[in-house]
């Protein structure tokens, strides 16, 4: 007996990881903190350097915390002065890696902070299971500093 493909394509787990990271951007762009708790996993594998004197950054580990970082960003940066940039974003099965610059400035002390990031995203049954920002911590920090 013959098996016959499905002329029905199925989607690759590369293309379903591009999908969901990219309604993870625009849910980041909207402000859209339940769209991005149902895209978070329950349980996210969380790296974002330690930086004790910067509000928004602190260990993460549920769908609501993940999600509550964008909101906790812009309620201490000035959303107006807010830039980031996308110089690649690269996929292989279920990681993504996202690759730009940003730019902002700190609500408290009217200081700018820049540099280059890069983020590491794992998507796993459509949900984003690893999420590793590196990024220039150290300008982020001086712009916290009073």
């Amino acid at each position: 007996m013959s098996v016959k493909s499905s002329p029905v394509k199925s989607i690759s787990v590369a293309e379903s990881t591009r999908a969901v990271v990219q309604e993870f951007l625009a849910a980041r762009l909207a402000g859209d903190t339940e769209r991005l708790v149902e895209l978070f996993a329950d349980e996210v594998d969380w790296v974002l350097a330690d930086n004790p004197g910067v509000p928004w950054i602190r260990p993460r580990s549920t769908a609501a915390e993940c999600a509550a970082q964008s909101t906790e960003l812009t309620e201490h940066t000035v959303p107006e002065d807010a830039r980031a940039s996308l110089d690649a974003f690269l996929v292989d099965g279920a990681d993504a890696v996202l690759m730009g610059h940003l730019s902002g400035t700190v609500r408290a002390t009217g200081k700018s902070f820049e540099g280059p990031f890069a983020l590491r995203l794992t998507v796993e049954d459509g949900r984003i299971t690893r999420h590793h920002l590196y990024e220039n911590s150290l300008s982020i920090a001086e712009a916290c500093t009073p």
